[in-house]
């Protein structure tokens, strides 16, 4: 790139950071305590918590896309400038997957980080914390031209990497917690859509023609009457009391959340490892190998972007009317059929001439499958299934799960797409299938329940008859003053 294109780049990805940290520091320090409508104060939060984190995650698993090609070259440039030579082919692939896994490994740093700065700082002082991760990477990637360093580029990967992995646990358990039943899956899919916003944001700031070329509980819910959720919030504080914070070696070892911590290894796993971010990734290399022209591939990409979040802001309003496990089904079984249509679509699209047209469809349908259930639930899940106690502990294992998984696809797909060619989706079709069934097996639906009321149905799952309040979460919660 240019300097000046170089540095108007930088402006803009550095004014929405900025943006969206001021935003939420302003709201977060604002925002105070305890929301079965959705009120002003429950809604600006919603909205500032989702933006000032969950944007910027969708922002960064896209904007390293578009100007791929630009980059490498930046690469191999500065390569040449300390060497005399240029990389070969097999280096630069390697560093360029380096790059773009960076972002994932920082996720799987910044998941591990989640309980222990939760239990000491708390949701909302965690999500304040985590604008450092947001803005040190901001500046390195706005320097790193001028400096002639590709490592400033793949460092501020880790460290924004790392902010998505905060966010990306954080947001959800702090939405989910603040949210009455009713609204907790709607609004715990808030997160995702800014996600798939800030993807698309990317995507429109990679066009060529633009930037990626050489050119309060009562104040929350709104009434008075909040006594039926103070009570089941009291339960679950004597609940955490009962057993103190619950640690990841710990949640490991209970018996009584045996198959809620295996829900979410697979939930997460299979989240991940179906292919979504291989195409957020790699969407330019796809459509190019479907068949798409090189000066239209910005387009379809921007489209398909467009789709996911359109996708997503549905999944909001339908996640309390059909249920999470539905979508799940649902999702997970469109984006099965969506990989099984496409490997064949790849295999033949240089005999039959309509062939990419059913890749590029195959692909769309497999963005609608995954933005209606793997991508926005499983998240839902974890805040719904955990109880104040272990849930930090979940969220630092679902969190790990993701990014480790999110971390290998972004590392080995550029060699599996060569390896295998037309065939690279027929894993993600397999680990889509699995995921199908264990879900039909295992997972039970979680709407319009409380908390208390999904831990025991988790509680007759894991067959635990009898739970020693010193040892195990509380099988059954201590009655009420009230005797209720």
């Amino acid at each position: 790139m240019k300097p000046a294109d170089s540095k108007r780049k930088a402006f803009f990805t550095s004014i929405f950071l900025r943006l969206s940290v001021t935003l939420q520091t302003t709201f977060l320090w604002s925002s105070k305590r305890l929301p079965s409508r959705l009120t002003l104060v429950l809604g600006l939060a919603t909205l500032i918590a989702a933006f000032g984190s969950s944007f910027q995650y969708g922002y960064n698993v896209a904007a390293i896309n578009s100007p791929a090609q630009f980059m490498k070259t930046f690469y191999n440039k500065t390569y040449y400038e300390r060497n005399n030579g240029y990389m070969d082919e097999f280096a630069l692939t390697l560093l360029w997957s380096v790059s773009v896994s960076m972002f994932p490994f920082g996720g799987f740093v910044g998941s591990l980080m989640v309980g222990p700065l939760v239990n000491n700082f708390g949701r909302k002082g965690t999500l304040l914390f985590n604008n450092i991760f947001s803005i040190v990477p901001a500046v390195l990637m706005g320097c790193s031209k001028v400096a002639g360093s590709f490592e400033m580029i793949i460092l501020s990967r880790l460290l924004v990497g790392i902010c998505a992995g905060l966010s990306s646990n954080v947001v959800p358990m702090y939405l989910g917690e603040l949210a009455p039943k009713n609204l907790r899956g709607g609004l715990g899919v808030v997160p995702q859509l800014f996600i798939t916003i800030g993807i698309l944001v990317a995507q429109i700031f990679g066009l060529r023609s633009l930037l990626a070329s050489e050119e309060a509980l009562k104040r929350l819910r709104g009434w008075d009457d909040v006594g039926p959720e103070m009570e089941e919030i009291r339960q679950e504080d004597e609940a955490e009391r009962a057993v103190g914070f619950v640690s990841v070696l710990k949640l490991f070892r209970m018996r009584s959340l045996r198959w809620q911590v295996i829900s979410v290894i697979v939930l997460m796993g299979g989240q991940q490892l179906s292919g979504v971010n291989a195409i957020y990734y790699y969407a330019d290399q796809i459509y190019l190998s479907a068949g798409v022209k090189e000066n239209d591939v910005q387009y379809v990409t921007v489209g398909t972007g467009a789709v996911n979040v359109l996708m997503t802001v549905c999944a909001v309003f339908v996640v309390e009317l059909l249920g999470r496990r539905f979508l799940l089904l649902l999702g997970f079984s469109v984006c099965f059929t969506a990989c099984c249509v496409l490997t064949a679509a790849l295999a033949l699209q240089d005999t039959i001439s309509w062939m990419p047209y059913v890749s590029i469809a195959c692909i769309i349908a497999y963005v609608v499958g995954h933005a209606l259930g793997p991508s926005p639930v499983p998240a839902v899940l974890i805040t719904e299934t955990f109880l104040q106690s272990s849930r930090p502990a979940a969220f630092m294992v679902g969190g790990s799960v993701h990014w480790l998984s999110n971390f290998t696809v972004g590392l080995i797909f550029p060699f599996v797409q060569v390896g295998l060619g037309a065939y690279s989706f027929v894993i993600f079709g397999v680990i889509c299938l699995l995921t199908t069934i264990y879900t039909f097996l295992v997972v039970p639906e979680t709407k319009a329940k409380t908390f208390i009321e999904i831990n025991q149905i988790f509680t007759k799952m894991n067959k635990v008859s009898e739970v020693h309040r010193e040892k195990e979460e509380l099988e059954e919660f201590p009655p009420s003053p009230r005797g209720q």
